[in-house]
């Protein structure tokens, strides 16, 4: 299935659903249209106008409600300062050599090193991509710091090596660190430009058989592990901005849980730009090994600077049988001002693994920040009775853009997975939904429900959405929901499709933007 579109929604048409078995085109009055071919039913169903319901909110409350948007729209970000310490910076710019000082000075073993270098080459022979719905000028690589730590004082362990002021920064944005003021159920791994500084409650952790600590830590003490796992789910050539974490990535977290352990506490990491010419490319590995269950959440915010600053992360979920991943994200980087001057650039790859039967992954999103986002939490469902859960909300705002949305791809017999996605649109800010449901061979029974609803605030924001559906032969059920609103206006186009595949459907495979 192709796109589904509605930019501003202002003009009269209604947007345009193309099926894998044909397309219809539905305005206003339109009721339905159904096509069918083998054993394939498509039902698309537009609701035009509709009456409020007896339990829709009355005009004063919809006033209350319009003003506490409008008051969220316009809240001033408060994490926006500027931290004073001393740090250590390689020179801007990428090669070779960069990768190679980057490892040197995190004091790596080979194996990591040659990793790092056949990303590189494969980096240099990729181009970026240019199908997003973002807008942006090319970002010049060669003026990026790739490596930008605290300096550390040469004396005792742990926080007594940390400089004063970044433990008052941490302090400030809500997250201490020192043992006397350190949340009590969460553990924290604070990162820092190129660094992680402090990781809280690892001694509870490993009491129960858990290993929570820098990416650069666990390089060094458990090899073993992160050689087996990194680059297993998002290898090094799968994207461009992938190669380029793969080869420079600086710090990050690392989780590992036994067999058979529930995480006694929420583990966290918060990731913090100072420095105003450093991009930061974290990498985050959770492993749940089998029968296991983690919860993770992760914050991030940035100085408001006028210039652009480059993020490019990646994380790995590794779900063996049975066990089961939660991750949260709340994506907080600095947008920019009304007129777009400033801003994060927010290029993430984020991708999971249920390989093992009966197991589960779960990614919530709350965004809100950076000048662009542009990522796509994923989940392949390869064992069988597996689940994979995507719940986002996506608000833009300004000259904000943001084209992001979710993978579910079904490979086990019996999965299932599910698709809610919410986006706010604003300003003159843009706002994507890009979702991509693929059924492969013997996912036999597999299942999908999803659901994107837009809200669009103003007569310059718009809000696009591209579901892409991909099959091959298969049973299984699917159910998706599209909704447009514009406040202000009592119209809401709505769309429902429900499809339904069975065992002798022919081959159909339509390719997709993802």
């Amino acid at each position: 299935m192709a796109a589904a579109s509605s930019t501003s929604l202002l003009a009269p048409c209604a947007p345009t659903a193309r099926l894998g078995v044909g397309h219809a085109t539905y305005g206003p009055g339109r009721r339905a249209s159904v096509r069918r071919r083998g054993r394939l039913s498509v039902v698309a169903v537009q609701t035009g106008p509709q009456k409020p319901s007896p339990s829709s909110p009355q005009p004063a409350a919809a006033e209350d409600e319009a003003d506490a948007l409008q008051k969220l729209l316009k809240r001033e970000y408060k994490y926006g300062f500027v931290s004073d310490f001393e740090s250590f910076s390689i020179p801007k710019g990428l090669s070779e050599a960069t990768v190679r000082r980057i490892s040197e000075l995190k004091a790596e073993p080979a194996w990591m090193l040659d990793f790092r270098l056949a990303a590189y080459r494969r980096f240099l022979t990729m181009v970026e991509p240019t199908w997003s719905d973002n807008e942006y000028a090319p970002v010049d690589l060669q003026s990026i710091c790739y490596y930008s730590a605290p300096k550390a004082k040469p004396k005792l362990n742990g926080l007594d090596e940390v400089d004063p002021e970044l433990l008052k920064t941490f302090d400030r944005l809500g997250i201490p660190l020192t043992e006397q003021k350190r949340l009590a159920n969460v553990a924290v791994d604070a990162v820092i430009d190129s660094t992680s500084i402090a990781t809280t409650h690892r001694e509870a952790l490993m009491a129960k058989g858990v290993i929570f600590c820098s990416i650069s830590e666990a390089i060094r003490e458990y090899p073993d592990l992160v050689r087996r796992y990194l680059g297993s789910i998002v290898p090094p050539g799968d994207n461009y901005y992938a190669a380029l974490n793969s080869a420079v990535f600086s710090d990050g977290s690392f989780c590992y849980v036994p067999k058979d352990t529930v995480c006694p506490m929420e583990i966290s990491t918060y990731f913090r730009i100072n420095d105003k010419e450093t991009g930061q490319f974290e990498r985050t590995l959770i492993v749940a090994d089998e029968r296991s269950t983690v919860s993770y959440l992760e914050g991030c915010t940035a100085p408001a600077y006028d210039s652009n600053q480059l993020h490019a992360a990646v994380v790995e979920l590794v779900c063996e049988e049975g066990a089961e991943i939660k991750y949260s994200t709340v994506q907080n980087w600095y947008s920019g001002d009304e007129e777009g001057k400033g801003g994060i650039y927010n290029f993430v790859t984020k991708r999971g693994r249920c390989k093992g039967r009966g197991s589960k992954i779960s990614w919530t999103q709350v965004e809100t920040g950076s000048a662009i986002t542009w990522k796509y939490p994923s989940v392949e469902l390869v064992g069988d009775d597996t689940v994979g859960e995507f719940y986002s909300v996506a608000l833009t705002k300004d000259c904000q853009q943001a084209d992001t949305g979710t993978k579910m791809i079904h490979k086990g017999k019996n999965s299932r997975s599910r698709i809610i996605s919410k986006g706010i649109s604003a300003g003159k800010s843009r706002n994507c939904y890009r979702g991509l449901v693929q059924m492969n061979s013997g996912a036999e029974n597999a299942y999908n429900s999803s659901q994107c609803d837009s809200l669009l605030i103003g007569d310059n924001a718009a809000a696009n959405t591209y579901p892409t559906i991909q099959v091959t032969d298969s049973s299984f059920l699917l159910g998706l929901q599209y909704k447009v609103q514009l406040v202000c206006q009592i119209q809401i186009y709505r769309y429902d499709l429900m499809l339904h595949f069975s065992p002798c459907t022919p081959s159909l495979h339509k390719s997709g933007s993802t």
